[in-house]
């Protein structure tokens, strides 16, 4: 993937844990999924959107 193998992630997630604590890791990946969500329907509304208004100056 990035070239990162099972010792680095596995070093990357406990700074993690330390950084934030165990108990907050939860909440990060809830709130990083609602903003991936969000970001994703703002990308495909923007799209639909300049579909809607090029075919709005065609008529």
């Amino acid at each position: 993937m990035f070239g990162l193998g099972s010792q680095e992630l596995i070093i990357i997630l406990v700074i993690v844990v330390v950084l934030f604590g165990a108990k907050r890791l939860p909440q990060l990946g809830a709130g990083l999924g609602k903003g991936i969500k969000n970001f994703k329907k703002g990308i495909n509304s923007d799209d639909n959107d300049q579909i809607d208004d090029s075919n709005d100056k065609e008529c």
